[in-house]
């Protein structure tokens, strides 16, 4: 069984940062790409930014030049650093990742919980 879970959401400030994390565990083989998705409410939930394997990154065009997208493959994390956040980046943030189990040949997408932001003076 395979889980991802979230942590660092919080209020803060705008202008303010924050550092989310996804520790992914139980029986991995690998990981191929993982990403950052948030949904407001009343919103559709859309990907805020992704990573592939070898590091490869893309991000949506309201958070490029204030997030940034990391992972520790050998740890089995991702990360997402948020500098200069606004209170329209306060969203439930989702962490997803395409994991391949022990013992399997086929890559599946796993969700976290979530994990809230809150940007609010």
């Amino acid at each position: 069984q395979v889980q991802l879970v979230e942590s660092g959401g919080g209020l803060v400030q705008p202008g303010g940062s924050l550092r989310l994390s996804c520790a992914a565990s139980g029986s991995i083989l690998s990981i191929q790409s993982m990403g950052w998705h948030r949904q407001a409410p009343g919103k559709q939930r859309e990907l805020v930014a992704g990573i592939t394997s070898v590091g490869n990154t893309r991000y949506v065009d309201s958070v490029k030049g204030r997030f940034t997208i990391s992972r520790d493959n050998a740890k089995n994390t991702l990360y997402l650093q948020m500098n200069s956040l606004k209170p329209e980046d306060t969203a439930v943030y989702y962490c997803n990742a395409a994991v391949r189990p022990s013992g399997g040949s086929s890559f599946y997408s796993y969700w976290g919980q979530g994990t809230q932001v809150t940007v609010s003076s």
